[in-house]
């Protein structure tokens, strides 16, 4: 047994930030515990561009979802086991979270409380540059900026923006041969090795939290037990977190008592308000091969407001420079060898999920329920089909247009509502954004400690009580930055 004044579990983006700044004392001791391996040196990982190849393996928890009647029910949710988490794993693109996100969020997590955090984020946080801006994608962002009279915006994090067409900003290193800027290449890379205070338990897996009464006191781990002296905090992502906590007592009684695992303490809310941003997705092959050079193969994007009395966007596009047909090969549509996509995006779903153990097996992977388009207002499939008519609108605008053959998917048969609504929501996918199942509120309090416990905090992206529009990264960096200086003022 060894004892730390905190022992962070998960050493993903909201673990690598608390892990560099607690130790900054170098006075206290910190131990990380991370399912993963390291990632310093591994080009697999630190490659931006080998992003889509680390999907469903070694790296990759890889989570499958229960049957979504009105969705697409073969979606694996990617969560990455490897330190960095999911900033190793993703796309890296680098968004400001807009003010009004943290209107409805209460318990002192407003905007004027946050929103200073984002100068502390230690991420090389950049627009794409000009030697990867690829041609298709340039023209792209000029046939969108005619198409529907939307503004090009040269930096999306420079101030809030209502809508406009785009080169994103993405974390990474163009001078290095454009490798990530995650939160263990910014946070830790820089310091290990030099404070002795801060401990990587690597490749190790932690089963359930030890208690004193009502004070969380340790992890058990599969390599043994790890005492905190202060504080756990738990940082494993929307999924594992509320998995630890219920495979450890915490959550619905009735639940786990049912699957044979005794309640520690009664807290409903725990794995409920599971969220994501699902989008689909739009095929068409190009005439020729594409040009080589990108970060990662979706530079670019759209944001459109349709909503006037809300000043935030409420659809986006991604614009895939490859063709992303992994859904569209299921139902039948054919693969090309070079192709584009674009991807509607809804930004604040109404639907709404949940997710839940199967039994007190630890190893089990939970049971995920995304509710994909079970809003009975309607309003996630008609943001899809909106977005295929506008994205048909865009293609058929020069200089995009003489780029492409034709519309692999939907095809351009597929014209009515409910047939746009049928395909896209058989072909949606997830942008890996899960959140919200340990919710500001319901499960955690202002301080993001678990209510009704002590020596318990969790600082991820589970405690998004709603989902801000845009890529939800630097939000958990900011909230990471955040979280750290209370637990300081403690």
């Amino acid at each position: 047994m060894t004892a730390y004044d905190y022992v962070i579990v998960g050493g993903g983006t909201a673990g690598c930030v608390l892990a560099a700044r607690l130790t900054e004392d170098e006075n206290v001791t910190v131990a990380v515990i991370e399912g993963g391996p390291s990632d310093v040196g591994d080009e697999k990982i630190l490659a931006l561009r080998n992003w889509i190849n680390l999907l469903e393996t070694e790296y990759d928890y890889d989570y499958p979802t229960v049957e979504q009647p009105r969705g697409n029910s073969h979606i694996r949710h990617s969560r990455a086991k490897v330190l960095g988490g999911c900033s190793s794993h993703n796309t890296l693109i680098s968004f400001k979270p807009l003010p009004q996100d943290f209107d409805d969020w209460g318990h002192g997590w407003t905007w004027d409380a946050l929103g200073p955090y984002y100068d502390k984020v230690q991420l090389n946080i950049i627009p794409v540059e000009e030697k990867d801006r690829n041609p298709i994608a340039k023209d792209f962002v000029a046939a969108t900026r005619k198409a529907v009279d939307v503004p090009e915006i040269d930096d999306f994090n420079a101030r809030p923006f209502e809508d406009g067409v785009g080169f994103f900003s993405i974390a990474y290193h163009p001078e290095k041969n454009n490798q990530r800027s995650s939160a263990s290449t910014a946070y830790l890379h820089p310091i290990l090795g030099s404070r002795r205070n801060l401990t990587l338990l690597l490749d190790t897996w932690a089963g359930r939290i030890e208690f004193d009464g009502n004070r969380a006191i340790g992890v058990h781990t599969d390599k043994g037990y790890v005492e905190a002296d202060k504080e756990v905090l738990l940082c494993a992502g929307a999924i594992d977190t509320p998995r630890l906590m219920m495979l450890s007592g915490i959550g619905d009684a009735e639940h786990l008592s049912g699957i044979g695992i005794e309640p520690k303490h009664d807290l409903p809310g725990v794995g409920e308000n599971l969220l994501d941003h699902p989008e689909s997705v739009i095929v068409w092959e190009t005439t020729k091969p594409l040009p080589e050079n990108s970060v990662m193969d979706s530079d670019a994007g759209l944001f459109i407001r349709r909503d006037e009395s809300d000043p935030r966007p409420d659809l986006m596009f991604h614009f895939y420079q490859i063709p992303f047909t992994t859904n569209t090969e299921r139902l039948g549509y054919p693969k090309v060898e070079h192709g584009v996509c674009m991807t509607p995006n809804i930004p604040r779903p109404h639907s709404k999920g949940r997710l839940w153990l199967k039994s007190s097996d630890p190893a089990e992977k939970p049971a995920l329920d995304f509710g994909y388009f079970t809003n009975p207002d309607g309003y996630d499939e008609q943001t899809l089909v909106d977005g295929f008519k506008i994205a048909r609108k865009i293609a058929e605008q020069e200089p995009l247009k003489s780029w492409l053959k034709r519309e692999i998917a939907p095809g351009p048969d597929v014209t009515s509502d409910e047939a746009l609504s049928e395909y896209g929501r058989r072909a949606a996918h997830t942008v890996y954004h899960p959140a919200g199942t340990c919710a500001i509120g319901s499960v955690v309090d202002g301080d993001l400690k678990v209510i009704g416990l002590e020596g318990l905090r969790v600082v991820d992206a589970s405690v998004f009580p709603t989902m801000p529009t845009v890529n939800p990264m630097v939000t958990v960096l900011m909230i990471g930055e955040r979280a750290a200086d209370l637990i300081k003022e403690a």
